[in-house]
């Protein structure tokens, strides 16, 4: 998957990564709506693909409401980012959703005694994950590239 990023937010955290790299974590406080997506997207996404990626590369997302938004949509369309055609209920096929497995496995047994502990523990497993486990995941979706 040359060039393309995938996400998924869990509880309150969002995380992006691609071949070349893993993005940062973003832990969600409130509900996640369109604008909060939104503001991760351009505060957090963008400048981690344009740091990290070279042209062109592609989005995956779920199609969410939130994310499929026309809010959202027009935001993809200004900042010229191409997503990936996703069908609507595939969590199997989702790189991002086998990376949370990962991380639960890998945090296992693990306890923490707030939110803030949980959130820093869930950043150093994410930093942790070797990009060998990366390739895999994305080797494993079906003809995306």
């Amino acid at each position: 998957m040359s060039g393309g990023i995938t996400w998924r937010w869990i509880c309150d955290v969002w995380g992006c990564f691609s071949d070349p790299s893993m993005g940062q974590l973003k832990r969600i406080v409130g509900t996640m709506d369109r604008y909060v997506y939104e503001d991760i997207l351009e505060n957090t996404m963008r400048p981690w693909a344009k740091a990290n990626l070279s042209r062109p590369w592609v989005f995956q997302q779920d199609n969410d409401p939130k994310h499929t938004s026309s809010h959202v949509a027009n935001w993809f369309r200004r900042r010229r980012v191409d997503l990936l055609e996703w069908p609507s209920q595939s969590p199997d096929l989702n790189p991002i959703e086998h990376m949370w497995k990962e991380l639960e496995r890998r945090l296992k047994g693990v306890r923490a005694s707030n939110a803030n502990q949980k959130f820093a523990q869930l950043e150093a497993a994410w930093k942790s994950v070797p990009m060998t486990v990366v390739q895999t995941l994305l080797d494993l979706m079906p003809g995306c590239y």
